[in-house]
């Protein structure tokens, strides 16, 4: 099994790890009633997506 040679230090260790941030959702305006929702996906409040309704939110 393979062990390292030699100790893998600070400066490397964070250096690598500085991308495993999480970030926010985005969030994008639904062009139908102007409500934040995720993208590429129906809207919750109206029931829109791609300018088609999809859901019947009544």
């Amino acid at each position: 099994m393979p062990v390292p040679k030699r100790k893998t230090s600070r400066a490397v260790r964070d250096a690598r790890r500085a991308t495993h941030a999480i970030d926010a959702p985005a969030k994008s305006v639904c062009p139908q009633c102007h409500s934040p929702k995720l993208p590429h996906r129906v809207c919750g409040e109206c029931g829109y997506y791609n300018g088609k309704e999809v859901i019947d939110t009544e």
